[in-house]
């Protein structure tokens, strides 16, 4: 398939985007506004020639914020517009932009479906410097204007995993030709570098940056708040394990997990928070179906020893929650998702357990292994299992704790890689 068959068969598409919309609507009644910015009609006022972000949704987001906050050091004089797709990922953009530091600098809208004519009126009203895009959201339409404007498209934090090349191999009239427009691939490892060379990328845009996950830091406040948190809770000495990022198919798994843990530990408390906003309702309901006891978070109210499960049904505050327990599993992971990020409960030194489907993350799953902070569990049983062992063994949960710590630490200075590479994007303008 090439560019001009992808175009037409997008264009005949638009009755079915248009009913997915509509169907997700349902869930999340936020699909349902700001349609004309998905056709890059209706936006914002743009202050036009600064530098274009594009982070998908809420994960990308969080994962390009500090670079973004470089690029405001670094470049003073020029805005920022960030683009996304969901509304998840628009509620993040503006939380983590909202101070009055970043007023006239930042600005954000979606970015519109892939159609030449669409990408033709987004970049006519932003005219870009620089287009960054986050990790593999790869759009041929969108890239081949930037390419006739002469505007520099980098794909930061790039990665790839093997089904995902072999499904880009499938249609290689289309992908090659795109990822050789590519000015810059900033990939995470050696072997994703090597997967976009094979598909067409121009080898000399490609490098092995590294991930910049590796370079989350950690305000100490965060801690001091969890901790102050638990005691006003009374639950410093309960046993306490988060279940975060779950997604369909996870969560019945994660409430057997805590009703065997229960029957050893009477007071453990579960923080579970799901991946996807709408589906917060649907969860509370199994919990409370299972006979648990249990506070949604969004209503402020206290945890008391009582409640057996504390429901993350919040946006925003997934760094903090994880912070408050003892023990981190990792959802999209019992399913085959792919995993989510393995390396925010490393940081904060929780000991990391997850379930088999970790092919996002392969090489930050290796290493976590390879040192001792990461435990894969297969199903409910063994993830209570191994709760289990580090309640009752802490030592072996301070051996995870300093080996998660260790492997960030051997891995930071990929945002600086990739900064110094972006910068001489921006010289060559």
């Amino acid at each position: 398939m090439n560019r001009l068959l992808y175009t037409l068969l997008f264009h005949l598409g638009l009755p079915l985007v248009a009913v997915r919309l509509a169907l997700r609507a349902r869930k999340a009644p936020a699909y349902a506004l700001r349609i004309g910015e998905r056709f890059s009609f209706a936006l914002p006022a743009l202050k036009p020639g600064g530098i274009w972000v594009h982070a998908v949704s809420v994960g990308e987001s969080i994962a390009a914020a500090p670079m973004i906050r470089e690029l405001l050091a670094r470049y003073p004089d020029l805005p920022i517009t960030i683009t996304c797709m969901t509304p998840t990922g628009s509620e993040r953009i503006q939380a983590l932009f909202a101070g009055a530091e970043y007023q006239g600098r930042i600005q954000h809208c979606y970015l519109g479906y892939d159609l030449p004519w669409v990408a033709a009126r987004f970049l006519d009203r932003v005219q870009p410097k620089l287009a960054v895009i986050m990790e593999t959201e790869l759009w041929p339409n969108h890239i081949n204007q930037c390419a006739r404007r002469g505007i520099p498209v980098a794909l930061a934090n790039a990665r790839l995993s093997e089904r995902s090349a072999r499904g880009y191999a499938r249609f290689s009239r289309l992908t090659a030709p795109m990822l050789a427009q590519m000015s810059l691939i900033a990939t995470q490892t050696a072997v994703e570098a090597e997967r976009f060379r094979q598909l067409g990328a121009r080898p000399d845009c490609v490098e092995v940056t590294g991930s910049i996950k590796f370079d989350l830091s950690i305000d100490p406040a965060l801690l001091e708040r969890a901790q102050a948190l638990r005691a006003e809770w009374g639950a410093l000495e309960r046993p306490l394990w988060i279940a975060a990022s779950t997604h369909e198919g996870e969560d019945a798994q994660m409430i057997a997990a805590h009703r065997s843990l229960l029957q050893q530990w009477p007071d453990a408390l579960l923080i579970l928070v799901p991946r996807h906003p709408e589906r917060f309702n649907s969860v509370y309901e199994q919990l409370k179906a299972a006979g648990l006891q249990v506070q949604r978070r969004s209503t402020g109210a206290q945890v008391t020893a009582e409640h057996q499960v504390l429901l993350g049904d919040t946006m925003g505050e997934l760094l903090f929650l994880y912070a408050l327990a003892d023990v981190a599993f990792v959802g999209g992971s019992l399913v085959a998702n792919g995993g989510h990020n393995l390396l925010e409960p490393a940081a904060l030194g929780k000991p990391v357990l997850s379930g088999p489907h970790l092919f996002n993350f392969l090489d930050i799953a290796n290493q976590l292994r390879q040192a001792g902070a990461l435990v894969e569990v297969s199903d409910a049983a063994g993830l209570a299992r191994e709760i289990g062992r580090l309640w009752q063994a802490p030592e072996q949960a301070q051996a995870m704790r300093d080996a998660g710590v260790s492997v960030m630490r051997a891995n930071q200075g990929a945002l600086q890689r990739l900064l110094a590479s972006l910068q001489r994007l921006m010289k060559v303008q």
